[in-house]
């Protein structure tokens, strides 16, 4: 007789599984990727594929030399093998996503309890572990519509994004709708922030993810870039290309909103959006580096705990121990 599972109530019961979290999730990057094929090429496809498929056997490899149960079927994997993928310039060498894809499921995953156990997002740990060690190779863009080969040689390239114009005080020179729709260099997910707001409505109205993070997030960018633009630079315009350029959408989105590593109350995923938000912008205007995304929802990510610890409701009932 197998032995009965014993937990505090109440008990709720719901059809979403894993599986199906994630295939939603997987159905609303599936445009990204389309228009990265579009823009930057068939390598792009190339680069998702060996991205996918590098994350799903390390997944598997490391559960079966600890004799656990692989979780391929539940598709986490999957998702992480395209967050990846979206993260990387389409010029990217095919042994990055590789190593990247060790990095985010053995050491970041794997090494902490496997899924739902992980301190940090293992996507982003992932990039920051290859921009710290391959700089050059992640930032190293392809100009839009140049349409890389799967497999050909990579000639022309493009090292300068809208994040660098901005980075030195001045408007891109592409104009706001080329922005919005993703006709720009960048990473390969992360240029159509028409694209990335669909995906989100379609998680939202799903109910994958709730409200406050991305709005939080995004509203603080807004509201920083607006009021502290450059001098002699619209700051409307400013704030627009803010927004619309690097992984501001990509990260508000589909990042942050990861459910292991964000708060579990809604007072502290408003709290946490706007972190992000914040540390985005400080990154931006006073690091060297003219993206910040990343590496503010990996500081965000320590802070989750002591968030849901800070927020957490009272509980029915309960009343305040008196100090004595």
């Amino acid at each position: 007789m197998g032995l009965l599972k014993v937990s505090a109530s109440p008990h709720i019961r719901h059809e979403d599984t894993t599986r199906v979290l994630m295939s939603d999730v997987i159905l609303a990057m599936i445009p990204l990727l389309i228009w990265g094929a579009y823009v930057f090429g068939l390598r792009v496809l190339t680069i998702t594929a060996v991205s996918i498929v590098s994350c799903v056997v390390f997944e598997a490899l490391f559960n079966l030399i600890l004799k656990k149960k692989i979780p391929v079927g539940d598709l986490s994997a999957v998702v992480s093998g395209m967050l990846l993928a979206f993260n990387l310039p389409a010029t990217i060498p095919l042994w990055i996503p590789v190593i990247g894809a060790f990095f985010a499921m053995v050491v970041v995953k794997g090494l902490f309890g496997g899924l739902g156990k992980n301190f940090m997002n293992p996507v982003l740990a992932a990039r920051a572990f290859l921009f710290g060690s391959w700089p050059s190779h992640m930032t190293t863009y392809s100009a839009p519509l140049e349409r890389l080969s799967a497999f050909g040689k990579i000639d022309a390239v493009s090292s300068a994004t809208t994040l660098t114009e901005l980075k030195n005080g001045a408007l891109p020179s592409e104009d706001i709708f080329d922005l919005f729709i993703g006709n720009m260099a960048g990473c390969i997910g992360e240029v159509s922030a028409m694209l990335i707001l669909a995906g989100g409505i379609y998680l939202l109205v799903r109910k994958v993810i709730t409200w406050q993070i991305p709005v939080a997030f995004i509203a603080t960018v807004a509201l920083l870039t607006f009021a502290f633009a450059p001098d002699g630079v619209s700051n409307l315009s400013f704030m627009m290309a803010e927004l619309f350029s690097g992984g501001v959408m990509l990260g508000a989105v589909f990042m942050a909103t990861d459910y292991v590593t964000s708060p579990v109350t809604a007072k502290g995923r408003l709290i946490y959006g706007i972190g992000c938000g914040a540390l985005t912008v400080f990154i931006r205007f006073f690091g060297g580096y003219p993206e910040g995304v990343s590496f503010a929802i990996l500081i965000m990510n320590l802070f989750v705990w002591y968030l849901d610890r800070a927020t957490k409701p009272r509980k029915f009932g309960g009343i305040r121990n008196a100090k004595a």
